[in-house]
């Protein structure tokens, strides 16, 4: 992703605002004559969002954009919703032992299950910290990208062997591919640097398996 995350849009906003202050301070040593044009402060340019034009920003108004975190509703959204989404892939991998003929497939849904219990109990973490866990918000989440059904869930669970790898692979590229999609909203609306952390983690570990899954599927 070509996007940058907030912690390095922070950094370089952060540069450019030191850098302006000590080029305005290494002019400013003869007096009065030299503090005369100064009076508002240098101007920072301050790249904008993709497709977002650059700001014009005072350094009072840069620093204070480059130290501002604060969670919006989208990081929120973003958190309630990615919880649930993790849950169901721990309740399709659940469905691995005892059915599934690939040993690679039984592999695959470990790592799943190691990587996404940690990574809920982070966000249940976030919500806490940030007062979340107390907002209630509704949501469609049958309408969640990727999502399986409770038909397909069930479906899945009656296969064994060759017809459960496939389905399996199948369901859990989708549910990946849902999942990459969430967190890439997430990066484009959300303001905090830990939850983009969080996203950008899901984007390049779902993309890696994904890749690997549809290996497993050849």
């Amino acid at each position: 992703m070509s996007r940058r995350t907030a912690p390095a849009r922070s950094a370089a906003l952060l540069a450019t605002v030191v850098a302006a202050v000590l080029a305005l301070n290494g002019c400013d040593g003869g007096g009065a004559e030299a503090k005369a044009g100064t009076d508002e402060g240098p101007s920072i340019v301050a790249p904008g969002k993709p497709g977002e034009p650059a700001r014009t920003l005072s350094a009072e108004e840069a620093v204070k954009a480059a130290g501002t975190d604060t969670p919006n509703s989208a990081d929120f959204r973003y958190a309630r919703m990615m919880i649930e989404h993790h849950e169901q892939a721990l309740v399709l991998t659940a469905l691995v032992p005892g059915r599934a003929a690939s040993s690679s497939v039984e592999r695959l849904a470990e790592r799943i299950s190691a990587a996404q219990k940690p990574e809920i109990g982070a966000m249940e973490g976030w919500l806490k910290n940030n007062g979340g866990d107390k907002r209630e918000e509704s949501h469609d989440h049958s309408g969640m990208p990727g999502m399986a059904t409770d038909q397909q869930i069930e479906e899945l669970g009656a296969a064994k062997g060759k017809a459960f790898d496939r389905m399996f692979l199948e369901l859990m590229i989708t549910h990946h591919q849902g999942a990459v999609t969430m967190a890439t909203e997430a990066l484009a609306d959300g303001n905090n640097v830990l939850v983009e952390e969080m996203a950008n983690d899901v984007v390049a570990q779902q993309t890696v398996e994904i890749d690997r899954m549809r290996g497993l599927m050849t």
